[in-house]
């Protein structure tokens, strides 16, 4: 590759480069060990750029431009189809996990943070300053803030504040020829379209200013679990009765999976409710339990915490964990194939029984349903790039996981996720049938370069915002260098 040395010889004097021949250390931090072992020789980076500064970032855009090379940036290493890390084409991957400040401003009550900081150390972070401020963002505390945000990344605060987007108030994004611009340089369609819209597609994303919310000193945290013996299809359908109505501090998602049985080998799906609300117990008791007595919500099922504590809670450690674990930016490795829904009515119990059939059929099975409605209801679908609001009940996300690093294994699995997809079509959204970004799913269509064959997976991530996506992909980068196999080709002009 003609342009190579040119890209080396300008950012090797101050940037920290790695060569191919160490891509596999290199990406150790990458989530999904399925889109590793599935990227061989041709999807590997010719160099990897681990940027110490802005201007590292400037130099690589502009050299592998000159290069003729395609860019992927990663921050966090969760994206699910590992197209942060891998290309059919020749490429550079430019790293942005060492530029993660976190500089926070108490007077104002907002922050500035680097795309290669993670949700855990937002947090942490946020907590050395204030018992009583937090933001709305994933419960995952190893994601990049970079792609988590501008993807439409959620929580378990979502119903009171919205997605982390809804509480961003400036960014700094690096464009095709290098700039540096803010929410002011880039112009209000920029901004609006990377809140939600998926940033790789319009330049990358340096930082975010967030506006932080204020939390009470004590939240509560709780948990109920049922079998299918024990009822749970029936408390299930009460679920999606009523969790989209409940009081915008009440978060209750469900996660159901699949677990040994009690006889003959035979497996179950237990169903764990898994609740948030900021406010005390004393309050959170009669709340539920006058829509959803069926729960059963008691005193001992729940407890009171710090809001930084509940971060943890969430993110499956134990009670008592010290904080000093949410600095931790090594994600869990697994083999996992995800694809997501949206429900825009009630699921009949059929529909619930067909999906305990079909998670017990595929063994290694998870999922997780969370309630929208509240402050989710009251944003416009076009106020930012991410559409799903008003009008959709739940968010669903689908997750197959395995040991075995075989073909044979990753073939069996995606498979059977196929037909549990194919069997949930009649109880969810269509026309089109809609999918979140940050889930990513190859399946539902890839190109980068046609506008019409693009408009498939894109009516599916951003619904009516697709082709507004696609004008301003048109004005910031109208040559198309940012790109990937889901990415926003320009609008075609006539």
């Amino acid at each position: 590759m003609r342009g190579l040395p040119i890209l080396v010889s300008i950012i090797l004097f101050s940037i920290s480069l790695v060569t191919s021949k160490s891509y596999p250390n290199s990406v150790l931090h990458t989530y999904n060990l399925r889109v590793l072992t599935q990227a061989n020789a041709t999807h590997k980076p010719m160099a990897i750029v681990a940027a110490l500064h802005e201007s590292h970032v400037q130099a690589a855009v502009i050299c592998a431009k000159e290069s003729g090379l395609q860019v992927r940036t990663r921050s966090g290493g969760h994206d699910y189809e590992g197209l942060s890390f891998s290309s059919s084409v020749p490429f550079v991957i430019i790293d942005l996990s060492n530029l993660r400040s976190i500089k926070i401003d108490m007077k104002t009550e907002t922050a500035w943070v680097q795309a290669g900081a993670t949700t855990g150390e937002l947090y942490y972070r946020i907590a050395e300053k204030s018992k009583v401020h937090a933001f709305p963002a994933g419960v995952c505390t190893t994601l990049g803030i970079g792609g988590h945000f501008t993807g439409g990344g959620y929580g378990n605060m979502l119903r009171k504040f919205g997605l982390s987007i809804d509480n961003v108030v400036d960014a700094q994004l690096i464009d095709a020829k290098g700039r540096i611009l803010n929410r002011k340089s880039m112009g209000e369609d920029v901004f609006w379209a990377i809140r939600g819209g998926g940033g790789t597609s319009f330049g990358i994303i340096l930082s975010w200013k967030i506006k932080l919310v204020r939390v009470p000193p004590k939240v509560t945290v709780f948990q109920v679990a049922k079998t299918l013996e024990q009822g749970a299809t029936v408390l299930v359908h009460k679920w999606l009765q009523v969790s989209h109505k409940l009081d915008k501090d009440i978060f209750i998602r469900i996660m159901p999976v699949t677990v040994a049985g009690t006889g003959n080998g035979n497996s179950t799906v237990r169903v764990s409710f898994i609740g948030h609300y900021l406010g005390r117990i004393n309050r959170l008791l009669p709340l539920v339990n006058a829509s959803f007595p069926e729960l059963c919500l008691q005193r001992k099922d729940c407890t009171e915490m710090s809001w930084i504590e509940s971060t943890l809670y969430w993110a499956g450690f134990p009670i008592g964990t010290s904080t000093d674990v949410l600095l931790n930016r090594v994600p869990n490795k697994v083999f996992f194939k995800t694809k997501s829904d949206y429900l825009k009515n009630v699921m009949p119990k059929a529909g619930l029984e067909t999906l305990w059939k079909v998670m017990m059929e595929i063994g290694n099975m998870r999922m997780q349903m969370s309630p929208y409605g509240g402050r989710m209801a009251e944003i416009s679908e076009s106020e930012t790039a991410f559409a799903h609001r008003a009008g959709t009940l739940y968010i669903v996300q689908y997750t197959a996981h395995w040991s075995e690093g075989s073909s044979e294994a990753t073939k069996k699995y995606v498979e059977l996720m196929r037909k549990l997809y194919a069997e949930m079509a009649p109880y969810v959204s269509s026309k089109p049938r809609e999918a979140f970004l940050n889930y990513r799913d190859l399946d539902i269509g890839s190109n980068n370069t046609d506008f019409e064959a693009a408009k498939v997976y894109g009516a599916k991530y951003f619904k009516g915002n697709f082709q507004r996506l696609a004008e301003v992909k048109a004005k910031i980068d109208p040559h198309n260098f940012f790109k990937n196999e889901q990415s926003i080709p320009p609008f075609p002009s006539f």
